[in-house]
């Protein structure tokens, strides 16, 4: 609606917002002096409102905006300011009240700071009361969601790194499938989404989750998100070993380089986050090759590719369209247990990484991602293969995860989109095998026979969204839009001018 009737002045230029992204409004000092067509002049027996708004920044910034109306129709000015109460009160998308989790250790240790300055006011202007809990140690959030009462709460803030979301997500998750009476060690299991919607304020060292899902990692403008009340459903997978959940993943699943590098980098936790920089070129030097088997069912339920030129953005309709084709599909699947058709494609071979991701994985240093077509919330994985290739040619593929260049344009990367995939590395089969043979000679005359069986292939860990998996077998599952955020997707342009 439009906001500068005749009989209005604002101190901005014209401009018009959704009543939706309207804060508060609040009575002003009537006593001041306004200015219109550039000059100072007093208003006889003015009346005025403020109307706290949002208003678009430079790359998907939102900044926290206020502006004032005068008039000396007082009857007219109580009207305007009434009405614009009542269009807020009708928003029952907004919270009233959270549970705050805040990391205080989290990347540049800032995370207290940022919220008291940057978020709390915020929070107290919209009238969204808070519980506020700083952690002291690790799992507190997830320990504390799977105990407490969370009826009184419209959501939980994470106040930190890509680690405490991951904290809060699990905590979460695992309360709500537990209520539900659902098995999440079943790798089968169809998983309860939560009704609770999760808001992060980012002030970690990469911040992958908020940066792919609002387009910038400003505390500012996640917190105006939360405000609002806005929501976006989105993909989590489920990672299994032999029936057992061993963590869920959001956005990086990575394998060799990937899984090289963290394992390295938790070594060197005192560096801060320049230990990041340090693993990587430790890893990338290091150039360790792994052999093993992926197997992957494909996604026939969506359109699109991961390479296709257009990103998930705000409103996507893949997105919206795929949830209910997926449905579709399972319950198709129900009546002809065609599970049994399903056709799983299987690669063998030597790779330098395997990546699987929920999201594009943008982040500040890469602002496109690992996968700059991935979906939010359309039941996929972009599954990403990089067979060995000589350091020089890994370098370039890095490298095109910094610039606008087609990153799967290499005859060594392979990429698909996938619903499942499993993964076993050769040294385990080399172990089954061993273990099959033991029983019909001792190991003392196969290590004689085969010296080289005796010497297991190299194995390399998980990358789980900055957690170890040790596990070199796993399963690995799409749950469509298990979760909800405070947040709404990256919006495609600014619906107005940027402000200064």
């Amino acid at each position: 609606m439009p906001w500068s009737p005749p009989c209005f002045t604002s101190i901005f230029n014209a401009f018009s917002v959704p009543v939706s992204e309207i804060i508060t409004v609040e009575e002003a000092d009537a006593h001041k002096k306004c200015h219109a067509s550039g000059q100072w002049q007093k208003m006889g027996q003015p009346c005025a409102f403020t109307v706290h708004c949002v208003k678009r920044a430079r790359r998907h910034r939102w900044k926290w905006a206020q502006v004032t109306f005068w008039s000396t129709d007082e009857q007219l000015c109580h009207l305007w300011l009434q009405t614009l109460r009542e269009l807020l009160e009708r928003l029952t998308s907004r919270p009233k009240h959270l549970l705050v989790f805040i990391n205080p250790l989290g990347g540049k240790g800032q995370g207290k700071q940022i919220y008291e300055r940057k978020v709390a006011p915020l929070f107290t202007l919209a009238s969204i009361t808070t519980e506020v809990i700083v952690t002291e140690r690790a799992n507190q959030a997830k320990e504390t969601l799977c105990e407490v009462s969370m009826d009184k709460y419209d959501g939980i803030v994470c106040v930190g790194g890509d680690g405490m979301f991951s904290e809060v997500l699990h905590g979460l998750i695992e309360r709500t499938q537990r209520s539900a009476g659902v098995d999440q060690n079943q790798f089968c299991a169809k998983l309860v989404p939560s009704p609770l919607r999760i808001g992060i304020i980012p002030a970690g060292s990469t911040d992958c989750v908020c940066y792919s899902t609002v387009g910038t990692n400003d505390a500012e403008t996640s917190a105006l998100h939360i405000v609002v009340g806005d929501s976006l459903s989105m993909d989590v997978s489920s990672v299994h070993h032999n029936n057992v959940l061993l963590r869920y993943s959001v956005s990086l699943l990575g394998y060799g380089f990937y899984g090289d590098l963290i394992e390295d980098s938790e070594k060197k936790r005192w560096m801060g986050p320049a230990r990041y920089d340090f693993s990587g070129l430790k890893t990338f030097l290091s150039h360790h090759c792994y052999e093993g088997t992926v197997s992957f069912l494909p996604a026939q339920h969506t359109t699109g590719s991961p390479r296709d030129p257009k990103p998930c953005r705000s409103g996507c309709l893949v997105c919206r369209q795929s949830r209910q084709q997926l449905e579709q599909e399972q319950a198709l699947r129900g009546r002809q247990d065609s599970e049994k058709v399903e056709e799983w494609h299987v690669i063998c071979g030597k790779f330098l990484a395997i990546n699987a991701t929920n999201m594009s994985c943008a982040c500040p240093r890469s602002p496109r991602g690992l996968s700059p077509a991935a979906h939010l919330g359309d039941g996929t994985l972009d599954l990403i293969l990089i067979r060995k290739c000589s350091r020089f040619n890994f370098l370039r593929f890095l490298l095109r995860h910094t610039n606008q260049y087609d990153q799967f344009d290499f005859s060594f990367v392979e990429v698909y989109r996938v619903k499942k995939f499993q993964f076993t590395s050769k040294s385990l089969d080399e172990e089954d095998h061993a273990l099959k043979d033991r029983g019909k000679q001792g190991l003392g005359q196969i290590c004689c026979d085969n010296p080289a069986s005796c010497r297991s292939a190299p194995r390399s860990s998980w990358n789980c969204d900055g957690e170890i998996l040790h596990s070199s077998a796993i399963e690995v599952r799409v749950h469509c839009q298990l979760i909800q955020l405070f947040a709404r997707g990256i919006e495609e342009t600014p619906q107005q001018e940027p402000c200064s």
